[in-house]
């Protein structure tokens, strides 16, 4: 056991952004008998935290009489067919479930580490761990939350020309990406913030001894491989770079249950880097 959501409780989403508080990370809850506003950190998270959703909240625990949200969403539920999967969709999570995993040695190449620290800021960015590994080289640990994955990693308009390769393949055969969210134009960049990290990683690895590292914690158990995502080609070439100059990059694949429980699953998630090509960048 690598979490637990505390006290979870089912909830289904009736509106984002709220009725009554129009920020999008505000949603209207249906919570049992009752109609609460829950915290959305995760946004929409590509349906699994809109409307008609499914989820799991835990009750926040604040004295400030100025909190309008009685809940935050946690984990969302994904069904197909006779089949359904939770997943962690609040991004905080991914950070609990690294530090739980760096304290137990489950991020392959990182056991029996020395000590550790959090947030902290090196160069133009804020990494969430710095340490010692065994052998008392420095270490910068980056944590990436992935709660999306498809069959295909293709533009959503794309996806319609995929369908019998689609319809051969196994519930747990989806390919988890990172990253994904709403761009203006289709050429932007997803999350400039990912980009300077992975940017900056690969500038440690490059100048200094210090080991630098980006892990992805896939957060379901329907997947059967990870890749950075071909819906933002800047960042998946950013990150293919930085692997050659030296950057780490691993996964945690966890899983959830409806109890709020997430639970390890391996830590060697196949890793689809490159394409078919092998590792040379395409101009």
């Amino acid at each position: 056991m690598l979490y637990q959501v505390e006290e979870p409780i089912f909830g289904i989403i009736v509106k984002r952004p709220s009725l009554h508080c129009k920020t999008p990370y505000v949603a209207d809850v249906q919570i049992e008998d009752k109609e609460i506003m829950g915290h959305s950190p995760s946004l929409g998270c590509c349906g699994l935290a809109d409307k008609g959703a499914t989820v799991l909240l835990s009750k926040i625990k604040s004295k400030s009489k100025n909190i309008k949200c009685s809940h935050r969403i946690e984990v969302g539920m994904y069904k197909e067919n006779d089949k359904e999967v939770y997943i962690g969709i609040n991004p905080k999570l991914g950070e609990s479930i690294a530090e739980n995993a760096l304290l137990c040695g489950l991020i392959q190449g990182l056991s029996n580490i020395r000590k550790y620290a959090k947030e902290k800021t090196i160069m133009n960015s804020r990494f969430d761990f710095i340490g010692l590994d065994m052998d008392k080289r420095p270490f910068v640990l980056e944590i990436k939350n992935v709660p999306l994955a498809d069959y295909v990693d293709v533009p959503k308009k794309e996806r319609k020309n995929y369908t019998s390769f689609i319809q051969n393949k196994q519930f747990h055969e989806k390919i988890a990406y990172f990253p994904d969210g709403y761009r203006k134009n289709s050429t932007d960049v997803v999350s400039p913030r990912a980009l300077k990290h992975i940017q900056e990683l690969e500038e440690i690895a490059k100048t200094s001894e210090t080991r630098a590292i980006l892990c992805f914690i896939v957060q379901r158990s329907d997947v059967s491989s990870f890749q950075p995502s071909n819906i933002d080609l800047t960042y998946r070439k950013a990150v293919q770079q930085a692997w050659l100059n030296g950057v780490e990059i691993k996964t945690i694949q966890v899983g959830w249950n409806e109890y709020g429980n997430c639970r390890f699953i391996r830590n060697d998630l196949p890793i689809n880097l490159f394409d078919s090509y092998g590792p040379f960048l395409k101009k």
